[in-house]
This record gives C-alpha cells, sequence and structure tokens, in this order.
C-alpha cells in the first residue's frame, strides 16, 4: 500500500521517519510503501538463517536485521532487506546509528538475503523482487544476493560478476545458481555453509 503524502519525503526524512506502528516501508520515489506483514515463514526463515550462519562462526554483531541499504534507482531510494550479512567495514560504518542505514558511499556488506513475496511475472512483486533488487544491489557493489523464494520452492544465490560491454563501461550483474530440494546451498562468502534448499524453505514446519 502505498500512503498518500503532499510532498516526496527525502532519505533522512525516511529514515527518521515513526507512525508508531510496526510497518516496514520502503521508500519509492520519494513515497513511503507499505511492504505489509511479515509472514510466518518469513521470519522462520530468517530465524533458521541467523542460527547456521553463528554455527559457521559467524559474529551476531555481523547479522543485520531491519537495516536498510540506500540505493540508486528510479524504484526507490532505500531497501531494506529480510537479513544482512555484513562484512567487516560495513558493520563498523553501521554501528551504534539511531537510524540503521548504509549509504551509497559506505562499504558494502557481504551478502544480501531477499524472501520473495508471492506473485507472477506481471505483479509488482515479482518486478521489484526479480528486476529491480538485483539491478540496484549490483549496482551497489554487493558482492552475494540471495533470492529465497517459498512459493516457487527454490533459493538462488547469485555472485556479483562484471559484463565488459566496450572499453569505457563495466556492468555488474548477478550470476545466480539455483538451488531446490536437498542441493547443498553453496554461498562464495560462506563455503563451509551446511544447509539444503529443503531446510530453509520449511523453517516453518
Amino acid at each position: 500500500m502505498t500512503i498518500a503524502m503532499t510532498d516526496r519525503m527525502t532519505l533522512e526524512a525516511f529514515l527518521a521517519y515513526e507512525d508508531g506502528q510496526e510497518t516496514r516501508y520502503e521508500l519509492v520515489d520519494g513515497v513511503l510503501v507499505d511492504m505489509g506483514t511479515e509472514s510466518t515463514i518469513n521470519t522462520a526463515i530468517v530465524s533458521l538463517l541467523f542460527a547456521a550462519f553463528l554455527k559457521v562462526g559467524l559474529p551476531f554483531q555481523r547479522l543485520g536485521i531491519k537495516q536498510k541499504l540506500e540505493v540508486r534507482s528510479a524504484h526507490a531510494s532505500a531497501r531494506d532487506p529480510d537479513l544482512l550479512v555484513h562484512s567487516v567495514e560495513s558493520r563498523l560504518a553501521i554501528k551504534g546509528r539511531s537510524q540503521a542505514c548504509l549509504f551509497l558511499h559506505e562499504p558494502n556488506p557481504a551478502i544480501v538475503i531477499e524472501i520473495v513475496s508471492p506473485g507472477s511475472e506481471a505483479t509488482e512483486n515479482y518486478q521489484r523482487d526479480y528486476v529491480q533488487k538485483p539491478k540496484e544491489y549490483g549496482d551497489r557493489g554487493i558482492p552475494e544476493f540471495w533470492q529465497i523464494d517459498p512459493e516457487r520452492a527454490w533459493v538462488r544465490v547469485g555472485r556479483l560478476v562484471s559484463d565488459r560491454q566496450d572499453d569505457r563501461q563495466e556492468h555488474d550483474r548477478y550470476e545466480f545458481v539455483t538451488f531446490q530440494g536437498d542441493a547443498l546451498l553453496q554461498s562464495p562468502t560462506l563455503p563451509t555453509l551446511q544447509l539444503t534448499a529443503a531446510q530453509v524453505l520449511s523453517a516453518d514446519d
């Protein structure tokens, strides 16, 4: 749901915005967009991943929940991923902030994880999750991007690669590997992770 506003909101105003609700918002072209209430499968997946990442030795301080990322996009000013795995540098940059957001000029997290919203290829949800966000996170230079899709029963792990179009310009994009069923997830950042796609997708069972 889009929130009706007279003036377009700045990123600074968005980060300071408080309406007394537990609603998740993203700032899209200066307008607040309600991302909807979290489903139990989403929160269960985040909890399972949090525990799995601790098990492979990540300190809990490097795991970010409800921490925003500024992006350069015609569609959004800031995104609110389901989970971040911080790099050492991005953790230091965001540490202690009352408004938890990593700005464009600041270090990137190592991994950004999104749980995909339901919807066919014609829906806004699909365009946002499968078209816009990969471009936005790739433009930031985030090295690894996960798309977890309970509806399609897959986990896609994307590694950032550069496509050289000519001698003057490079375009970064994600090269995805799709995992389903009992396939063991392979993360370039977390090579010792022992977790299957089925375990992630059945986290709420």
